[in-house]
């Protein structure tokens, strides 16, 4: 017995010292990772979806139809994803327009999610001060959804229809934002504890113990304001930073 374990330690030593041996086991770790690097930059590839998201009415058809066809045209409320082709330079994107009911958004965000290299949210910026909780929850909703924080996709919060005169500016909608979804992350967090108290601040939106901020999400977020509220074609726009935002994708 003790013979055997002495012949094979005189057999395995010297393997574990062949240059030969250690050549091949490195081209086999050099192999193995340029394979992972292929499948994460290829999974990253084909996330080349602009996903339009918000509540109804905030006019994200509108915009839809100005970036995908340069015209105006008389949009309806959505009850399904609209989807066009999108030329930046010499890449093309996918404009995606979600609808924004209630019962629809969800289940349309989630067959998209996966796909988004950016997502806009897009806010009417004349009602936003009493629609405030509803803007902020399902804001909450995208920011938080565990796709989302895995992918980090750039959001691009669109202060949209600056064109009517009661409109609010981007910085106020920002704070106005900012203020509520520190309120809504506190309900979100006790309701999950209520259900699972071993439930970890993983699940909490920014930073725990501060007053809750944009800058403290992986995502990067960016919040401007824009206008395709229009009634033709020669009707002056405010796109020129969602058009450039999607170009920097």
């Amino acid at each position: 017995m003790e013979s055997e374990v002495v012949k094979e330690k005189i057999h395995t030593e010297p393997m574990l010292n062949d240059p030969k041996y250690i050549t091949l086991l490195s081209l086999i770790v050099l192999i193995f990772t340029l394979v992972f690097w292929w499948l994460f930059s290829r999974r990253r590839h084909q996330r080349r979806s602009v996903l339009l998201t918000g509540l109804s009415d905030s006019g994200k058809t509108l915009l839809f139809v100005r970036l995908a066809y340069s015209q105006y045209r008389q949009t309806f409320t959505s009850m399904k994803e609209n989807v066009e082709d999108y030329a930046v330079g010499s890449k093309t994107l996918k404009l995606v327009d979600l609808p924004g009911q209630e019962r629809l958004r969800n289940k349309f965000f989630d067959q998209y999610k996966s796909s988004a290299k950016g997502i806009v949210y897009v806010i009417d910026s004349e009602t936003v001060q009493k629609e405030i909780r509803d803007v902020a929850e399902y804001l909450y909703t995208i920011l938080s959804d565990p796709t989302v924080q895995s992918n980090s996709p750039p959001v691009l919060i669109l202060c949209n229809k600056q064109d009517l005169p009661l409109a609010k500016g981007s910085q106020v909608i920002k704070g106005l934002l900012e203020k509520e979804l520190n309120l809504v992350r506190v309900t979100k967090s006790n309701q999950l504890q209520s259900v699972d108290p071993s439930v970890s601040n993983s699940a909490y939106l920014g930073k725990p113990g501060k007053p809750f901020e944009f800058s403290q999400l992986s995502s990067k977020i960016e919040v401007v304001e824009g206008s395709a509220n229009a009634d033709d074609d020669d009707a002056p726009t405010q796109m020129s930073a969602l058009q450039e935002w999607i170009s920097k994708l």
